[in-house]
């Protein structure tokens, strides 16, 4: 039977979850769990404070599907209920009607708006394509949104007339773009995406921006008449590398207007109450690989611009106006944690505002200072959160979607851990225990690690992890340099070094984890995807004391990797370009180093995978084939880059056949 038939189906994957289930003791979080487990998304509040709407999501067993649906409660966690399908909800500004995407007429996602006091919604579009980034007018009276716009096709043949009733190939796919692809979307159709209006009766969107550029979300000045978005309406922008600029519109005439226009990247604007300022993200040019997005001012009309957070070593983003236009609220990465800072309109200290482990991400705030938004800390999920801001210690989770599942079950003890490494570099990393752990035992240690290469593992919930803990795996994961949460300098400690001494800081870690005495050496494990890929390619290409590896969705040659990947800014991440002199993407290659390849090594990847595609995974493949050192390659039909990330895969069956062909291979080479 192909792996494709084995991996695919959602029968057999179920049956090897309960097979799995058997092995592991009942109170322990099994594998089968992830059938039943759910979402929360962007809760919102109403103007007055007084509800919440929020998107749930739940998989659909039978389909082999995600479900997104709409729900609604009181803002304190009272009379929560199912509201209609859907996702995207806004409330409008007088709090009657809420705007949201779904399915409707003929076909497709369609815009729809739904009025509190009555039953039933109204369709307000009937759109050949998707529409996003929902945004109310401050009047109420019309609703932006963006929408891909094809483009005219300006490279074409004239075809000579197809015979009736013949049956041809589909025409010739034309391109003529840089970056033609798109992870998770596929081939990207020959256009762009713009801004549309719509009234709030419904009718024929109005199309706002022309041009072969691509529109951010847009965000409505309080006239109701001007828009923000942020695009680079310049010539031949698709090789302008890291740059944006913040652009107004006026919904009437279609005047647009640059307010930026420094080089360098400049997005996110957020409109002050008064309509007098802007605040928004970004940083000067440079060939560095990770920035930190620091926070501008500038007046409405573009003038006046100053930084705000200069001092403030870390990334900006979800930026709420305080009502009274003091300041601005926004969240930032700390050191596996996000919280709610504030920083004066005025200028001064960024302070500060929520505190704790805890990953809190904000979505909404209202006119009474309600703040909304998602909480996860290590033994909870994400659930819909609220809390005051005055009183911000006392945050309220305001469900709890899980707790059924997780009702009589033992979860592994989270254990924070900060160790030494090479070049004076602190780095920080956790360890989770099998539930019911024995200190004078000892256990196989599994490395994951994240990708990126810059971002960053979190304090929050991670039901993976806490199943291979179950599975009595001691299970570390942590931040080498190059993650993002630690300052600029930390993050872009890999420019032109990546794979580097990140690998020291992973070994580092390990060895600070033996140190403790309860982990077997014979039986060390690591894993990782996307850049975690890279890293586990590299590792068991540099050191043989692991036991076995799975390496998913890898870069392993970065020589072809640069032109077949979707963006063609990876090209910015290297010295100089592979052509000019290969020699720093050959070093930096894993494949470099596959004839040091001693550990079995089982490689996993998404077949739609358009990322890291998948002939770089068959490049290490073939390699170990050649050199007769173990391996197996498992091919996720239907799946792109995301497949091990939360809720991010296409199908519920693959996230549950990647855990568990994971840990099979481990258990395949565990060594008694």
């Amino acid at each position: 039977m192909r792996l494709r038939n084995i991996v695919s189906s959602l029968a057999l994957v179920a049956l090897l979850a309960c097979a799995a289930q058997s092995a592991e003791p009942r109170d322990r979080l099994s594998i089968d769990l992830l059938l039943d487990w759910e979402y929360v998304n962007s809760p919102q509040l109403s103007p007055d404070g007084s509800q919440v709407v929020y998107t749930r999501r739940w998989t659909d067993k039978m389909n082999d599907t995600y479900v997104d649906e709409i729900w609604i409660m009181n803002a304190d966690g009272s009379h929560n209920r199912f509201l209609m399908k859907g996702s995207q909800p806004r409330w409008s500004p007088d709090g009657r009607r809420i705007a949201y995407v779904t399915q409707g007429q003929p076909s497709g996602a369609q815009l729809f708006v739904k009025w509190m006091d009555s039953p039933g919604e109204t369709q307000l579009t009937h759109l050949e394509r998707s529409p996003s980034n929902i945004r109310w007018s401050p009047d109420g009276k019309r609703i932006a949104f963006t929408m891909l716009v094809p483009a005219t096709q300006a490279f074409k043949v004239n075809m000579p007339p197809r015979p009736s009733g013949a049956k041809w190939i589909d025409a010739p796919r034309v391109v003529d773009r840089l970056d033609y692809r798109s992870d998770n979307a596929g081939w990207r159709p020959e256009g762009y995406n713009h801004l549309f209006v719509v009234s709030e009766d419904g009718g024929t969107p109005r199309q706002l921006t022309e041009g072969d550029y691509n529109h951010g979300a847009p965000e409505w000045m309080p006239d109701s008449e001007t828009i923000l978005f942020t695009s680079l309406r310049k010539p031949d922008a698709e090789y302008i590398f890291r740059d944006s600029e913040i652009y107004s519109i006026n919904a009437r005439t279609k005047e647009i207007r640059a307010l930026t226009d420094r080089r360098g990247p400049d997005s996110n604007p957020t409109v002050s109450p008064d309509g007098k300022t802007i605040a928004y993200t970004g940083f000067d040019h440079s060939d560095d690989t990770y920035r930190v997005s620091k926070m501008y001012l500038m007046n409405a009309d573009g003038t006046n611009k100053r930084l705000l957070t200069g001092e403030f070593d870390r990334a900006v983003s979800d930026m709420e106006w305080a009502r009274d236009g003091s300041g601005v609220y926004f969240t930032a990465e700390d050191r596996g944690t996000d919280n709610l800072w504030f920083v004066p309109a005025r200028g001064g200290a960024v302070k500060q505002i929520t505190q704790g482990t805890q990953q809190l991400r904000l979505s909404s705030m209202s006119d009474n200072g309600l703040v909304a938004g998602t909480l996860s800390t290590p033994q909870s999920p994400a659930d819909v959160a609220v809390f005051n801001l005055r009183q911000p210690a006392v945050v309220r989770r305001l469900t709890h979607v899980n707790s059924d599942v997780l009702e009589g079950r033992k979860l592994g003890a989270v254990e924070e851990v900060w160790y030494d490494s090479v070049g004076g570099k602190k780095v920080q990393g956790w360890i989770i225990k099998p539930p019911d752990f024995d200190q004078s035992k000892k256990y196989p240690l599994l490395l994951y690690i994240h990708g990126g290469p810059h971002s960053m593992y979190g304090v929050g919930f991670n039901f993976e992890f806490q199943n291979h803990a179950a599975n009595d795996f001691v299970v570390l994961y942590t931040n080498p340099r190059g993650s993002t949460g630690y300052g600029e300098a930390f993050g872009n400690a890999i420019k032109n070094n990546y794979p580097g001494e990140d690998y020291d800081d992973l070994m580092n870690g390990v060895d600070e984890v033996i140190k403790r005495g309860y982990v077997d050496t014979n039986n060390l494990f690591v894993t990782g995807g996307s850049g975690g890929g890279v890293l586990t390619s590299w590792i068991v290409g540099h050191t043989d004391r692991f036991a076995a590896a799975v390496v998913m969705k890898p870069v392993v040659n970065w020589y072809s990797f640069v032109g077949t990947t979707d963006s063609s800014s990876w090209y910015y991440n290297f010295a100089k370009l592979p052509w000019e002199d290969p020699a720093e993407h050959l070093r930096r290659s894993p494949i470099t180093y596959v004839g040091n390849v001693k550990t079995p090594t089982m490689l996993m990847v998404g077949e739609l995978d358009l990322r890291t595609p998948l002939e770089q995974t068959e490049q290490y493949y073939r390699a170990l084939k050649m050199r007769r050192v173990p391996t197996a390659m498992v091919r996720l039909p239907d799946e792109y880059h995301g497949f091990n990330a939360e809720a991010s895969s296409r199908h519920p069956s693959n996230r549950i056949a990647q855990i568990l062909y994971l840990r099979a291979w481990f258990d395949k080479y565990k060594r008694k």
